[in-house]
Formats: C-alpha cells, structure tokens, sequence
C-alpha cells in the first residue's frame, strides 16, 4: 500500500479517539498538539487522559462508543484494546466519510501516523508504512540527535529575514538560500548572536548572483 505523505491543518478541527489507555493518550496529546478540539470515548480513562480532562484540554464522554459519536468529526483514532470496536469504528468512519485511524491496524486505516521529531515549527516525520513501527521508533531516535534546538532558532530567523525581503519585493533563487545556510550561521544562533546572523544571511543573500528584483 503506498501512502501520501501529508501534513494537515488540524487546528480548532474536531477529532475523536476511542479509547481510554496510554496509546489513546499519546494519540490525543498529538491531536493537542497540532491545535485540534479533541473528545475522548472511553467507560474510563488512564492517568495521562484523566489528568488532560481535569485540565479541560479535553471532551470526555464515560461510556462505550457509539456511531453517533463521529457526527462532525474531522477524524477519528481508534486505540481500544477490543478488536471488534476498533473494526466497527473504521467500517462507521468510512461510511460516514471520517478519516479514520486504527492502531496497529494498517489495512483497515485511511491513514497512518508517522515518528515525529519537533523542535520549534520545524518536524520531520518518519514511516515505514505500517511495517515496522519498531524501525520508525529507531529512525526518529537518530534523528532527535540531530536535529538539535538550533533548528528552531533557524527556522525563526529564515521566517523574518523571507518577510524582509517580500516586503522588499526581493526574491532569492532556492540555490541562494541554500548556500547562505553554512555552519557559521548556526554558530552565530547558538551563541545568542541572532541580529549578527541575520544581517549575515541578508548580506548573503543579496550579494547571491541569482537574486531578482
């Protein structure tokens, strides 16, 4: 089965996790994450999803799932530990037109969900299609060592000097940009140097033999 990669818009976006335990828990705190309204069905839930209802950061419904329970949902993660409910989420979902999510159940998802790494607005996903979580785990621990806290700083600076310059009406070729992100501009950032590197990067960028105005 081949996959779109896809990062979607979530935010203020109704979603749905059927479950009550630690995997629903990391579900919903994704969800969170990226700014969606989350409800969660489940006759009870675990310590993480108790605490995130006292802190009213979710909807919490004390009974078994139902098919009503998808009404103006965006989409739905179903992570019970009772097969038959998580199938007949899915069956629900799809004739509802709900996106729909079952763990450790490629064949019968819409989607999957990637190892994520974030620092900042920056997030690199990783998946191997639903065949091998064990091996996503493993590549998204790799790539948390490398992908430090300066990422986001850069990420920032790249965001303020691209405005500058569309303000400007200056646009910079993409071989441009690249060539001005060197090591030294990191360095600048790691050494709380950021107005330094800024002034840096827009030197850079304007002295590149492919800018247009």
């Amino acid at each position: 089965m081949a996959y779109y990669p896809v990062f979607l818009e979530m935010n203020g976006r109704a979603c749905l996790v059927v479950g009550g335990g630690q995997v629903a828990a990391r579900k919903a705190e994704g969800l969170l994450a990226a700014g969606a309204r989350v409800t969660v069905v489940s006759p009870a839930l675990d310590a993480e999803l108790a605490a995130l209802k006292a802190g009213r950061r979710i909807e919490h419904f004390e009974r078994e799932y139902r098919q009503g329970d998808l009404r103006r949902q965006a989409l739905v993660v179903a992570a019970t530990d009772d097969p038959a409910t998580n199938s007949r989420v899915a069956v629900d979902a799809k004739a509802s037109g709900v996106l729909v999510n079952v763990v450790d159940e490629p064949a019968l998802c819409d989607f999957i969900l990637p190892s994520v790494v974030r620092r900042g607005e920056v997030v690199l996903a990783v998946s191997t299609g639903g065949l091998s979580p064990a091996l996503a785990r493993w590549l998204r621990g790799e790539l948390e060592g490398f992908l430090s806290e300066d990422f986001a700083r850069l990420a920032d600076l790249l965001a303020d000097v691209r405005r500058d310059l569309r303000e400007r009406g200056v646009t910079v070729e993409p071989d441009a940009w690249q060539r001005a992100l060197d090591g030294r501009l990191r360095e600048l950032l790691a050494e709380g140097r950021r107005q330094e590197a800024k002034s840096r990067l827009l030197s850079d960028l304007e002295a590149g033999p492919e800018l247009h105005t």
